[in-house]
């Protein structure tokens, strides 16, 4: 699509010792024809590249905000059937001007800036405690989905055009869109097709939301000083941080130091995501057990998460800038550092609802808010480090650099973080005639289901909507 960046001689240092120089001369030296391309410069091509994000991190507090207050289903999949349509607009964007391809990835940023935030609102209600894990890991989603659109866009692309690529999967999002409106559902007690059975079980294991939540004042005082929120905050930045680091300038890595050809580079940017998800999904099992059978406790259970996405990632990427001209190495270095991020679903991200289950989405947003900054940055000083100075002593130092971010949100955390609700979560003081009446509403439950052994639901519902809206008068 566009004038691909040239690869510069820097890399010979470790081509010279892995590749024959014939072979990596007419790589180099390859005819490349640009005809249907763009003209776009390196920095126009950067501006391509990072313009998603100008706005996405904007974005998560408010999309946090709107959830609480209009739901799951509205802004989760609102966002994505918007971001959908924004997409079918990017050929027509493309070809009118670079800015106004700018302009619809920024807009687009902000869209999908709300898109994970909002479904802690949807997991503090629907997900119980010892499954919540597991769950959590299906927000890494994404990784596996970003693989598949790397193989789908590449064969679309060979066999068609680049803007079918485009086309092809804003269609995919819209029909994405029309099974999100069937399935889903902001509460169990929304849904119309749930077995009561179902809907007892998820009533009696998550913690109470508050029915009123929407009108209930937020407690940002307590929230922006919490230190278990900061501390989830820190611990995002890091893994953020090493993660960017990974992922989005390990194909460059490649490409300068190891002198590989796009192909190869490809397979390296896609391969993680799969395993990412693979690991998430695992892990989140594993605490769910863990959890479940009484072996860890919930706080041990989140930090043991997040030691491995951080601490554990920061040796693999200590190792990755110390393997020189060893390319596979490098790459077993890479791939695995890179999946260790799967572990944050049942580390940090879920031990935001655990905090608040009332606030969750709003947590999220601003960890997402703060976080995102070291997505900024990172290449920022991968750039000012890199740039005309391609050598492995340089790329070490951007990978020492992502190491120890890396080790300072995990040390952090192992040191302060809980797993514990925190008293303002919701944000209530119970007075003698609340008691009273909620005591009342237990031995209502207890009295139907031994003498009578009718559904009991009906009378959880009420007990738990009581017992979350409790406030002094």
């Amino acid at each position: 699509m566009v004038v691909p960046r040239s690869v510069h001689i820097a890399a010979s240092e470790c081509v010279a010792d892995e590749i024959p120089l014939h072979l990596f001369n007419e790589t180099l030296n390859a005819t490349i024809n640009y005809a249907d391309r763009f003209q776009w410069s390196e920095y126009e091509q950067g501006l391509a590249l990072g313009a998603f994000y100008w706005s996405y991190w904007a974005s998560h507090v408010p999309g946090g905000l709107l959830a609480q207050r209009h739901g799951t289903k509205l802004i989760f999949g609102g966002a994505n059937f918007l971001g959908s349509l924004v997409v079918l607009l990017v050929p027509f964007a493309i070809k009118y001007h670079l800015y106004a391809f700018l302009f619809l990835r920024v807009l687009q940023g902000s869209i999908m800036g709300v898109v994970c935030p909002s479904m802690h609102v949807m997991t503090a209600k629907w997900i119980p405690l010892n499954e919540r894990s597991k769950f959590v890991s299906a927000y890494m989603g994404g990784s596996v989905g970003t693989a598949i659109t790397y193989l789908l866009c590449a064969v679309i692309i060979h066999y068609y055009n680049w803007e079918a690529a485009f086309y092809t999967t804003s269609c995919i999002g819209i029909i994405w869109y029309c099974f999100w409106l069937y399935f889903a559902y902001d509460s169990p007690q929304q849904h119309p097709r749930i077995s009561q059975e179902e809907l007892k079980y998820i009533l009696e294991n998550t913690p109470a939301v508050a029915s009123d939540i929407k009108s209930r004042p937020i407690p940002w005082k307590s929230i922006l000083t919490s230190r278990p929120v900061w501390v989830c905050v820190i611990a995002h930045w890091g893994a953020t941080w090493g993660f960017y680091t990974l992922l989005a300038q390990g194909p460059t890595y490649f490409s300068f130091i190891h002198g590989w050809d796009i192909n190869m580079t490809g397979i390296i940017a896609g391969a993680p995501h799969i395993l990412l998800m693979m690991f998430s999904y695992g892990f989140g099992v594993l605490s769910d057990w863990l959890l479940e059978k009484k072996k860890m406790s919930l706080t041990g259970i989140r930090k043991l998460s997040m030691f491995m996405c951080t601490v554990v990632q920061a040796i693999f990427t200590v190792g990755l800038g110390l393997s020189g001209c060893h390319s596979m190495l490098a790459v077993f270095f890479m791939i695995t550092g890179t999946m260790m991020t799967g572990a944050i679903s049942s580390g940090s991200i879920a031990n935001l609802v655990d905090l608040s289950p009332n606030f969750g989405s709003i947590l999220l947003g601003i960890c997402g808010l703060i976080a995102n900054g070291a997505g900024a940055i990172s290449p920022l000083i991968v750039g000012l480090l890199t740039n005309g100075n391609q050598t492995i002593g340089q790329w070490r130092l951007v990978f020492l650099i992502a190491a120890a971010n890396l080790a300072f949100g995990g040390i952090a955390y192992l040191i302060w973080g809980t797993a514990d609700e925190q008293p303002w979560n919701r944000n209530v003081v119970y007075d003698a005639e609340c008691g009273e009446e909620l005591q009342k509403l237990k031995q209502s439950r207890n009295e139907i289901f031994d003498n009578i052994k009718c559904d009991t639901i009906e009378v959880k519902k009420l007990e738990k909507e009581k017992e979350a809206n409790c406030v002094m008068k």
